[in-house]
């Protein structure tokens, strides 16, 4: 009898999820926007998870209590306190399997980690890490830039934003930063883009970070430095979670997720330096597949099977029927 597995990534701007059978085989896919509980509540994490889970059982032509075992990695979900709230949003699917939550990096370290535990770096419109040892000992960081963890998009825009200034004030080098973000909202100078953000009638965000990545493969120092700098700090949070795991002298895997990983092979490189400096048997891995294929492995071992003797096939099949939604 066929067994099916759910797996669900919930993410700040999107969500996914996915069904696959004990072949590995990717059956159904469902899309939805932010359901991080920080930004939409409980409620909203609710909403979005019936949405797209519908969307998949629809699509692999099965129903609810079909699904043998789920995971959920949920962006936002990070302290003991969130586990009950979180649970009754899962209980609106009507599941009857086991279940499993973890924070979404974490389900991204499955996707991504040949042997299912190591390091989990995320990029994207801010950053996280969190880790795995073999017993599934957990390593993290707290996931808050004002803690003094950011190093994605947003805070590589605002280290932009803050060199623009110093070129003004005669504090800092000069930059082609600061045409480069002139010229991105219709700015005429220095003065007048640091007037209408100083004053709120301009507004720049993570989806400007691939002007600096622009700016540096132009040759600019400044905006080079910046794309060091923020390789250096990922490569900071892995090895945060690698003392806490105990790795320095073990051979295991960094996954490296999210499109901020996409700007530029320095980024990788410093990152790399930084962590082989404290744990020099670290490989580092560019996430490929999506990170919703560790939501189902993850399922898959809340059914008692082994996760892994399916991952490969689970990987081309997802990969292929995501291949095709995108050539309808």
């Amino acid at each position: 009898m066929t067994r099916y597995f759910l797996g669900v990534d919930v993410g700040a701007t999107k969500s996914h999820a996915l069904i696959a059978d004990d072949l590995g085989r990717a059956l159904g896919f469902g899309v939805g926007g932010s359901g991080n509980p920080e930004g939409v509540g409980y409620e909203g994490l609710a909403d979005v998870l019936r949405l797209i889970t519908r969307e998949a059982l629809a699509a692999a032509g099965i129903a609810a209590d079909e699904i043998a075992g789920a995971g959920f990695g949920i962006g936002g979900y990070d302290w003991p306190s969130q586990r009950e709230p979180t649970l009754e949003a899962i209980r609106s699917l009507g599941l009857s399997a086991p279940v499993e939550i973890v924070n979404d990096a974490i389900i991204g370290l499955l996707a991504g980690a040949t042997e299912g535990w190591g390091v989990a770096v995320v990029a994207g419109t801010s950053c996280n890490a969190w880790g795995w040892d073999r017993q599934r000992r957990v390593g993290r960081m707290t996931g808050f830039s004002w803690l003094g963890e950011g190093a994605g998009g947003g805070e590589l825009v605002l280290k932009a934003l803050q060199a623009i200034a110093h070129e003004w004030t005669w504090r800092g080098p000069p930059t082609r930063l600061t045409q480069a973000f002139a010229r991105l909202v219709g700015a005429r100078d220095a003065a007048d883009l640091i007037e209408g953000l100083t004053v709120g009638r301009t507004h720049l965000d993570a989806a400007a970070a691939p002007l600096v990545f622009q700016v540096a493969a132009e040759g600019d120092a400044v905006a080079q430095e910046l794309i060091r700098w923020a390789g250096r700090e990922l490569g900071d949070l892995a090895v945060g979670v690698i003392r806490q795991l105990g790795f320095e002298e073990l051979v295991f895997d960094v996954v490296m997720a999210g499109r901020f990983f996409d700007g530029s092979l320095v980024l990788a490189d410093c990152m790399r330096e930084t962590i082989h400096a404290v744990a020099p048997g670290a490989h580092l891995v560019r996430l490929t597949a999506p990170p919703v294929v560790g939501g189902v492995l993850l399922g898959v071992e809340q059914a008692g099977e082994d996760p892994f003797a399916l991952r490969e096939a689970l990987i081309r099949s997802t990969q292929d029927m995501l291949g095709m939604r995108e050539h309808r």
